[in-house]
């Protein structure tokens, strides 16, 4: 019978031990940023419209809506028949220019044969000369003007302003279009949030101040974070507009809604590691230990993730801890 009281008395000393040995925290009170949940939008920063330079027929469109495009990408052609026929004409003017030229030139060199011979008067050969620079002076001036008519041709080719996504088309092939009529609007990317906060947390919301995304909402494993990056001085309707900056909206779709969570200010609370709270038959306990060394489970209220530098899985608890509370690993 004394070897069982001394398995025994071993196996009690030995639990005790062990729950001296595990790890534990000292609960303290500390200052906690008080979030709120806003709606927020998915913006472009900016919504550039690609106009046609020429007026004339759509004749090709290259994009359709939700396409992605490059800064200068061709999106469409604009072409308009009276520049082919005005390069027609013009090619033709050129043609019959330079016959005047080669027969200036022509005339220019007898003229100056026979008055070296001195068979020809001078006014012969300045005649002549003259003949050669008016007609190099027009075949210039319709040779740039065919350039200038050629250059209008390729403006025909509408290009994309901006790198991003095409947000709408307003037209189709064969639509006759004016100068700086709108063939397609791009949103340039990436993408921002853009919050409409009540006007009561304008003086917590600050440039810098960390959002948070649902995880589920975004369809990724872990919630998304971000950054507000600019507040507008005006209020709109009794609400303050910002700009928040996310890594994983580049999916999104532009004015999709997304629940984000700002700083609202900040509040004394308890944040405790959150592998020292199990979970058993769907109530959360911890193991506060007493001033004899033993330990008790204790029901506590989990409240949201708090992670911080000092504690990556901080989790706040909402009642059942007070502070200088020592909780033991479970």
């Amino acid at each position: 019978m004394r070897i069982p009281a001394i398995l025994t008395l071993c196996l009690v000393l030995g639990a005790a031990a062990a729950v001296h040995a595990q790890p534990t925290f000292t609960v303290q009170a500390a200052p906690i940023a008080d979030q709120k949940a806003v709606f927020a939008t998915v913006e472009s920063p900016n919504v550039v419209p690609a106009r046609a330079r020429i007026g004339g027929t759509v004749a090709s469109l290259a994009v359709r809506q939700g396409d992605t495009v490059t800064q200068g990408q061709v999106i469409a052609v604009v072409v308009d028949e009276k520049l082919l026929l005005q390069i027609r004409s013009l090619d033709a003017q050129i043609t019959g220019l330079q016959s005047q030229l080669a027969q200036a030139q022509t005339d220019l060199t007898r003229a100056e044969t026979l008055f070296r011979q001195g068979a020809g008067p001078r006014t012969t050969l300045d005649q002549a000369r003259t003949g050669v620079e008016v007609a190099t002076s027009a075949l210039r001036a319709r040779t740039a003007e065919r350039a200038v008519t050629q250059q209008n041709l390729q403006e025909g080719q509408v290009l994309a302003p901006v790198a991003g996504r095409v947000l709408t088309v307003p037209l189709t092939k064969g639509t006759v279009v004016l100068n700086g009529d709108t063939i397609a609007t791009v949103g340039e990317q990436p993408f921002l949030l853009r919050l409409r906060v009540p006007e009561r947390h304008a003086v917590s919301l600050q440039v810098g101040d960390p959002i948070r995304l649902d995880a589920a909402q975004l369809g990724i494993e872990h919630g998304a974070t971000g950054k507000i990056t600019l507040v507008y001085p005006q209020i709109e309707e009794g609400r303050v507009v910002a700009d928040a900056t996310v890594s994983d909206l580049g999916t999104y779709f532009v004015g999709d809604r997304v629940r984000a969570w700002i700083n609202a200010g900040t509040r004394e609370g308890y944040v405790v590691p959150q592998d020292f709270v199990a979970t058993q038959f769907g109530l959360d306990y911890v193991r506060l230990r007493q001033p004899d060394g033993s330990t008790v489970q204790t029901p506590v209220q989990r409240g949201d993730p708090r992670p911080s530098a000092a504690l990556p899985t901080g989790l706040e608890i909402l009642s059942g801890v007070h502070s200088g509370d020592v909780l033991v690993r479970p």
